[in-house]
């Protein structure tokens, strides 16, 4: 197989795991990732084909889902591009972008952390689909599928997370604009990302100062 035949298996075997996922976890949000990855890229030195591939099985498992266990993904990717006949040193590429991408591994102070161009790009893409118009879909959508309070102003936000205590967090979901969705903008690896997330996050400002309004019965 060529690579655009390796991409379009893969997008059939995305598309068919991840049927009935959570809203912001499902096919379409690997698209966008998909799609803004290959925007990035055009920006940066990388291997496009470990892009493309990195980008739609980056959360072909997400640990939320699995009780925590962040050894599934990994393990799905990379049965599926054994299967294919993927060279191992582009499948144990793979399968140190899908460890290393989620924000709360960016929570440990680990200093053994896999690092590579690809990943920085695809990482990039990720945090871009939590932020703006859509991250603010996504993360009440999950709150609702969670059944989370939207908001509740009894409860502070925590700014010193660990990541075991992120990933146990129950707080509101307006919480998390603060512990995670507004601090992604400074996070971001490429030039790129760093000029997509700006607009973005000034979208999520706009709507808090909104939401707050409303919260308050004010003009």
């Amino acid at each position: 197989m060529n690579n655009s035949e390796i991409i379009n298996q893969t997008i059939q075997f995305v598309k068919i795991t991840l049927q009935g996922a959570e809203g912001g976890h499902d096919w379409f949000h690997i698209e966008r990732v998909w799609k803004n990855a290959k925007l990035i890229a055009k920006e940066e030195n990388v291997d496009l084909f470990i892009v493309e591939l990195g980008a739609l099985l980056h959360d072909i498992a997400d640990a939320k889902f699995y009780d925590g266990d962040e050894s599934i993904g990994p393990k799905k990717a990379k049965k599926f591009l054994t299967s294919i006949g993927i060279n191992e040193t582009i499948i144990q590429h793979i399968v140190n972008i899908i460890d290393n991408i989620s924000y709360k591994n960016s929570l440990e102070s680990s200093s053994k952390k896999f690092t590579s161009k690809e990943l920085n790009v695809i990482q990039d893409a990720d945090r871009l689909d939590a932020i703006g118009a859509i991250g603010i879909a996504r993360a009440f959508n999950y709150g609702g599928f969670k059944n989370r309070e939207i908001y509740n102003p009894k409860i502070s936000t925590d700014l010193n997370l660990s990541k075991e205590a992120y990933k146990k967090s129950n707080a509101p979901t307006i919480n998390h604009f603060y512990e995670k969705l507004l601090l992604l903008k400074d996070k971001m690896n490429t030039n790129s990302g760093k000029q997509l997330a700006e607009k973005r996050h000034a979208f999520m400002e706009q709507y808090l100062n909104q939401f707050y309004k409303e919260w308050e019965g004010k003009k």
